[in-house]
This record gives structure tokens, sequence and C-alpha cells, in this order.
């Protein structure tokens, strides 16, 4: 079919009495620059066509619109192979899904008999899961009040150790009284000791008195009174006995003042520790309840991270697909005007001026702040007569993409 198509084409121009001339440019030139952060990108592409056109007398083709011909004939004839190869494949391919749809029969499985297992294994992950919490819930308790024994614990000896000390300075005091009590006993048995041999020498001199008043001779003597050492002593053991219970009252006072001191003390720093430990639970109950929003919070950033990165690649999809529509809109008003310029040169128009027609199509998507995208499609169209811009016209037409 190509060859015959080359034929009518050079027969007609061989008999056609007008001459034409044909030449077709065609420029693109993409451009891309975007903000801070992928906002305020632009993407922009300015596409030109210039066609000349010129009139002549009757005469034969040029060497440029031979070419020009046998360039767009062997386009022409790769286009309809490539089509007929196509229709062929299709076709194939359509016998091919007949055929395995006719041998191939689709069974389809009932999966109703799931469903009740399904609902009572997700029964089941419920309850084992609120078990869970339940259980993680008693550990962070047992936790809890194994601090509380421990610093129960920790208070506990701190008080036995000042109570021992005080018992170790009691005891002291206790010695040191024992030894006075040991020495004023030896000092009582000591006077004992000294009224019984008084006693005994004084037994001894009556005796010897009797004796001696026995006799005849009357002796008269004047003397004083002896004193009572038997009083005296009495005195002496009353005044010991004195001594020793107002020191033993003395010792009981400062005693049970150091007693009360110490017992405020130890009620303060009992009061001061449950304080403390008070403000550590709460604290610890604070910090465990800031610790599960930190943990929700640094979740709920990385779902929103992988969300973020799922809609930039959809994006970057979307903006493939638009660039490759672009490119395919692009490429079908090439293909017309080619296809009008292989018509024009198969009926052998004429042409009486040279006229030069410019079109620049520039195409602009536009993303904002928003996320805004825009694509703007400018269109100039300009027409030269001789080297001359006769008329110029400007279409800009803004399109929504996102």
């Amino acid at each position: 079919m190509s060859l015959s198509v080359r034929q009518q084409s050079r027969t007609s121009f061989s008999s056609s009495s007008s001459s034409s001339q044909a030449a077709w440019i065609q420029s693109r030139t993409p451009s891309v620059y975007g903000g801070a952060g992928g906002f305020g990108t632009r993407i922009s592409s300015c596409s030109s066509s210039f066609g000349f056109l010129s009139a002549g007398g009757e005469s034969s083709l040029t060497t440029g619109g031979r070419l020009t011909m046998q360039n767009l004939n062997d386009r022409l004839a790769s286009y309809l192979e490539k089509v007929r190869s196509l229709e062929d494949k299709n076709k194939m391919l359509e016998l091919n899904i007949k055929e395995f749809c006719t041998k191939t029969t689709y069974v389809t499985k009932d999966y109703k008999n799931y469903l009740s297992t399904i609902t009572e294994l997700r029964a089941e992950i419920a309850k084992m899961s609120s078990e869970n919490h339940g259980i993680l819930l008693q550990i962070d308790n047992a936790k809890l009040t194994a601090d509380d024994f421990k610093m129960k614990y920790e208070l506990e000896l701190s008080i036995r150790s000042t109570v021992d000390a005080d018992v170790f300075r009691l005891r002291g005091i206790r010695d040191s009284l024992t030894l006075n009590i040991s020495s004023l006993e030896m000092e009582v048995e000591h006077l004992k000791e000294e009224l019984v041999s008084m006693t005994s020498s004084h037994k001894t001199e009556l005796e010897q008195l009797r004796v001696q008043g026995a006799g005849s001779l009357n002796v008269e003597v004047d003397s004083t009174e002896s004193a009572d050492l038997l009083k005296i002593l009495e005195e002496v053991r009353l005044q010991y006995e004195t001594v020793m219970k107002n020191n033993k009252l003395e010792l009981e006072k400062w005693f049970q003042a150091k007693m009360e001191i110490l017992q405020g003390q130890i009620i303060t720093c009992t009061t001061e520790v449950k304080t403390y430990h008070s403000e550590i639970s709460e604290l610890k109950r604070t910090y465990q309840a800031l610790e599960i929003s930190r943990q929700a919070l640094f979740s709920e950033v990385q779902c929103l991270q992988q969300n973020v990165t799922e809609v930039n690649a959809q994006y970057a999809a979307r903006l493939s697909q638009h660039q490759a529509t672009i490119t395919t809109l692009e490429l079908k008003p090439r293909l017309e005007r080619e296809i009008e310029e292989y018509r024009r040169l198969l009926q052998g128009e004429e042409f009486e001026q040279k006229r030069a027609v410019i079109i620049k199509q520039i195409t602009e998507e536009v993303e904002e702040q928003k996320p805004h995208i825009e694509k703007r499609v400018r269109t100039i169209v300009e027409q030269i007569v001789d080297g001359e811009v006769v008329s110029s016209t400007e279409d800009t037409k803004v399109q929504t993409i996102q």
C-alpha cells in the first residue's frame, strides 16, 4: 500500500502544473523551577511551529518538497504497518481470551463457614488483649507497692539506727548510775562494819565497868551523853536515799523529755516521709501518663509521615500521568499538521504570496501554597509576511489540576 501511495503522489506531482514548497519546524523547551519545600513549583513548556508556504509558476517539485514527501510517505507507511500489527495482535489476544474463557470454569468458594470462627477469634483476641492490659496494670501496681514497702523499710531502718544510738547512750548512763549505787552500797557496808566494831567495843567497855563496879568502890563519873550511832546511821541512810531518789527522778525526767523530743521528731519525719511518698507516687503516675501520651503522639507522627509519603507518591504519579497526557496532546496536533501537510502536497495547493505563521504554545503548571496546581496554556499566533509581523493573537486558558 505504501508503494501505491508513493506512485500516486509522484504521478500527481508530475502532472500538476503548480509548484509548492513547504518546510516544517517544531521546537519545544520545557523548564521546571520550584520554591522551597516543594511549594510554588512551576512546570512550563513552550512549543512553536513555523510553516512557510510559497506560490510559483507551473513547474515540477523542488528537491526539498520531494524529500519532505518521501519522509511523510515513509512515516505514514510505518504508522500503517504498526496499526496493522497492533490490530493482528489484538485479534490474537481476543481469540486467546475467548478460548480461555470457554475452557476454564470458575468455582466460587463459600467462606460463610469461616465467619463464625473469625468472629470468635476476634472476640478471644479482644478478651486476651483486655486481660493483658489488666495484668500490666496489676504489674504496675505491684511495682508501686513494692517501692512503697521499700521506702517504709528504709525509714524503719533509719528509725532503728537512731533508737539503737539512744539505747547505747542510755546504757552508758545506766552503767554510770550502777557504779554510783555500788560505791554508795560499799560506803554503807563500811559504815555498818564501823557500827558493829563500835558496838562490840562499847559492850566490852560496859563489861569491864561492870566488873570494876562489882567491888566496894563506887565511882561516879560525870560525862556527857554519848551520841546514838544508830540514829546517826539512820539519818545518813535517809539522806542517801533522798539523794538517790532525787537523782532517779531527775534522770527519769531527763529521759522522758528526751523521749518526747525524739517522738516529736519521729512523728514529723514520718509525716514528711508520707507526704514525700505521696508526691513521688503522683509524679510516677504523671510520668506514666505522659509516657503513654508521648508514645501515642509518636505513633501518630509516624502515621502522618507515612500518609505524607503516600500522598507525595500519589501526586508524583498524577504529575507523571499529566506530563504523559500533555506530551500526547502535544503530539496530536503535530500529527494533524503532518497529515494536513501531506494532503496539501498530494492535492497540490497553490499560494500566491509567501506567508509565515508562528504558533507558540506555552504550558505552565503552578503549585501554590494551598497546595493548588493550575495548568495555564498560552497560545501566541503571529502572521509574518515578507519578514514583517502582520498580526499577532494571544489566548490563555487556565485549568485546575488539583
